[in-house]
């Protein structure tokens, strides 16, 4: 038997795609949330087959999952691109140490950051960081997340990047919503190859890669190409061994200045380009006609008191623009998309309508999902928000403290 699911009583059903080739919004198109009021979502077998008003909604069979969304609104659930959820530990003393005037760098440049992430990581059994990155992936679930990626990057060692991407692999084999691993050892320089770059580079694509690539533990291999971490070259030393490989591109760039991260992830066709705190018109224009996704973390630049991403200014150019949370440990101990939302609203003055573009449609492409994800188009999986009782669209950023999600569907079931 067909199971079923029926979502009724929806205020208004947002994040409407009827066109199969929508692959992502860009430009003036990322305004544009096509909307039906009073409708109805009807889900066969985990994907979307019907929706529209609810005069013309099937009716129920005697095993159909009826949902009542009670008058909230209905949303594709949010698509996060950019996360470090697989962690040891907390950083609260850094978080402190901030308060008291240092700067990343200086925390960073001290053996906090990155390098106290992975000190700890190195010290824990492979169970226990599944058990810990499972609570926190169920967490981002009911909070609205139904795609996500996890990188690895606080490993720094062979066996214990291996680790980490064995952790994702698990995650992977347990999770209700569909995950992608990247690849991150070439996050940092161990402090053990602070004199010898090149040594921890040739680790990363002789050691690490095949390794990864051998147990098939990777979908994309990312680097952190920005100031203090590694340069152009180096980048693009990693990222022509990892294409080998058949790993796509992913980029951490220009979050702490014009470090070239931009124009080598669009020189290699990086799927994304990610943090972009410093984007200026030289960037924007490298970003035109290429396929590479540019993505803002805005919880990012919230935590750490750095510039966000120029969103609105890359909308206006007529780019396409992503929003993730970044969640991790140092700088976005945060997997809420819907603060996200706000943030990008609020500090990066896109519209309501453009932020959740920016985290479903936009978001799945990132991911290479825009044909199974990040809306409500027929044949896509049955991953919804409903809210709470909510006077509109606009209501979700505009009380950016509070969690406005109801319900959480995946695959027309209930997990929240």
């Amino acid at each position: 038997m067909i199971n079923t699911t029926l979502i009724k009583n929806i205020k208004s059903l947002h994040g409407i795609i009827d066109d199969s080739n929508t692959l992502l919004k860009a430009g003036a198109a990322m305004s544009q949330l096509d909307t039906i009021n009073d409708a109805f979502v009807w889900i066969e077998d985990g994907l979307i087959t019907q929706y529209g008003p609810i005069a013309e909604a099937p009716i129920p069979h005697e095993n159909t999952l009826v949902v009542d969304a009670n008058g909230g609104l209905v949303l594709p659930a949010f698509v996060d691109s950019h996360t470090h959820i697989v962690f040891a530990k907390s950083r609260e003393e850094e978080f402190e140490m901030r308060i008291k005037g240092k700067s990343y760098e200086e925390i960073a440049a001290a053996g906090g950051g990155i390098l106290n992430s992975a000190n700890k990581l190195q010290a824990m059994s492979e169970d226990e960081l599944f058990e810990a990155a499972k609570t926190r992936l169920f967490e981002v679930i009911n909070y609205g997340t139904g795609a996500i990626e996890i990188k690895s990057g606080y490993g720094l060692t062979v066996e214990d990047e291996l680790k980490m991407l064995r952790v994702v692999k698990r995650l992977k084999a347990i999770s209700p919503i569909t995950i992608k691993a990247t690849f991150l050892g070439a996050h940092a320089i161990p402090a053990q190859y602070k004199q010898n770059r090149k040594g921890y580079i040739d680790l990363v694509i002789n050691e690490m890669l095949p390794k990864v690539a051998a147990e098939n533990l990777a979908d994309y291999c990312d680097v952190f190409c920005d100031q203090g971490f590694f340069t152009v070259e180096e980048t693009e030393q990693i990222l022509i061994a990892a294409k080998q490989y058949g790993l796509k591109a992913k980029i951490h760039g220009n979050e702490l200045g014009y470090t070239g991260g931009v124009q080598v992830a669009v020189k290699h066709q990086a799927l994304s380009v990610d943090h972009l705190e410093f984007t200026g018109d030289e960037e924007i224009i490298c970003l035109k006609n290429s396929g590479t996704m540019p993505v803002g973390l805005p919880n990012c630049s919230f935590f750490l008191g750095i510039p966000y991403a120029p969103g609105r200014k890359m909308i206006d150019a007529g780019l396409p623009f992503c929003l993730a949370s970044d969640y991790n440990p140092g700088s976005s101990p945060n997997g809420r998309m819907s603060f996200v939302v706000a943030l990008a609203c609020i500090q990066m003055k896109l519209t309501p309508a453009e932020a959740i573009n920016a985290t479903t449609i936009n978001g799945a492409y990132a991911l290479e999902l825009s044909s199974t994800h990040g809306s409500i188009s027929k044949g896509k999986v049955g991953n919804l928000i409903i809210t709470k009782p909510i006077p509109s669209l606009a209501y979700i950023p505009y009380s950016f403290g509070v969690d406005l999600v109801d319900k959480v569907l995946i695959n027309g079931q209930y997990v929240k």
